[in-house]
C-alpha cells in the first residue's frame, strides 16, 4: 500500500512506448541513458571487430598448424608461412626462426637447410626468450579492449540504477509537490521513466558480459596453442643442439 492517499480516478493517457518514455524522462535520466547509449555503442562496435580478429586468427592457425607439424624443414615451414600471420602460433614461430637466423649470422653463416641450425646453448635460450616475449605479446594483442567489455558488464546496471533512482526520486518529488494527493496516471508515468534506465544499463552489460567471456576462452585456446607450439620449437632446436654436441665429442675422440 502506498503511504499517501491514492485516487483512483482515470487519469489522463499516457504513451507507454519507450521512445516516448526517454523523451519525457528528466535531464539527470537522459545523461544516464545517453551514457549507457555510448558504452552499448562502444562494446558491440569492440565485439564485431574481435569476432572479425578471432575468425581470422583461427582460420589462420587451423592452416599453420597442420603445415608446422608436417613440415620436415624449418626454413621451409617459414616461407610457406607467410601468408598465414594473422595466427598467434604462426608469429612465435616466425619470431623463433628469426632469431635461429639471427644467430645464424652473428656465428658468421648463413642460414640453410644444408648449414644446419645454430644450436648451441646460448642460442637456445635466445629462442626461448624470443618465444616467450612473442607469446606474451600475442597475448595481450589478442586481449586488447576486453577490459572494456568487462568494464561495461560490471558498472552499466549500477549506472543504470542511478538513473532509476533519481527518477523516483523525481517522481516522489512531484507528488509532494501535487499536495500528497497522487493518483495512478501521476505515479505511473514517473516509476515507467526511471526503470528505463535500468533496463538500458542491462541491455548494455549483458551482452558485454556474455562476448567477454566468450573471448576469454578463445584468448586461452589461442594461448595453449602458443605454449605447446614453443614447447615443440624448443625440443626441436634441443635436439639439434645435443645431436651436434654429441658429433662434435665424437669427432674430437
Amino acid at each position: 500500500m502506498f503511504p499517501f492517499p491514492v485516487i483512483l480516478a482515470q487519469g489522463p493517457a499516457f504513451d507507454t512506448g519507450i521512445a516516448s518514455l526517454v523523451l519525457s524522462a528528466g535531464l539527470v535520466v537522459k545523461g544516464v541513458l545517453l551514457i549507457l547509449l555510448l558504452f552499448s555503442v562502444v562494446s558491440w562496435a569492440i565485439i564485431f571487430y574481435k569476432l572479425w580478429v578471432y575468425r581470422k586468427a583461427k582460420q589462420a592457425t587451423d592452416s599453420f598448424i597442420p603445415l608446422f607439424r608436417k613440415g620436415s624443414r624449418l626454413d621451409f615451414i617459414y616461407t610457406a608461412s607467410s601468408g598465414m600471420t594473422e595466427s598467434p602460433s604462426c608469429r612465435v614461430f616466425r619470431s623463433a626462426f628469426a632469431e635461429m637466423t639471427q644467430s645464424k649470422r652473428d656465428e658468421g653463416g648463413d642460414w640453410g637447410p644444408e648449414k644446419g641450425f645454430p644450436t648451441t646453448l646460448p642460442v637456445l635460450d635466445n629462442v626461448d626468450r624470443a618465444l616467450k616475449r612473442t607469446a606474451l605479446t600475442e597475448t595481450a594483442r589478442l586481449e586488447w579492449a576486453l577490459s572494456f567489455l568487462a568494464t561495461t558488464g560490471s558498472t552499466t546496471p549500477f549506472i543504470g540504477l542511478f538513473g532509476t533512482v533519481w527518477g523516483i526520486m523525481d517522481s516522489f518529488r512531484n507528488i509532494g509537490a501535487s499536495g500528497g494527493a497522487a493518483s495512478l496516471a501521476i505515479v505511473a508515468p514517473g516509476i515507467s521513466e526511471a526503470l528505463v534506465a535500468t533496463a538500458a544499463g542491462l541491455a548494455a552489460a549483458i551482452p558485454a558480459v556474455i562476448f567477454y567471456n566468450l573471448f576469454m576462452h578463445r584468448v586461452g585456446l589461442f594461448t595453449t596453442e602458443m605454449e605447446a607450439l614453443s614447447a615443440e620449437v624448443l625440443n626441436i632446436v634441443g635436439r639439434n643442439a645435443a645431436e651436434r654436441v654429441t658429433a662434435s665429442t665424437e669427432n674430437r675422440i
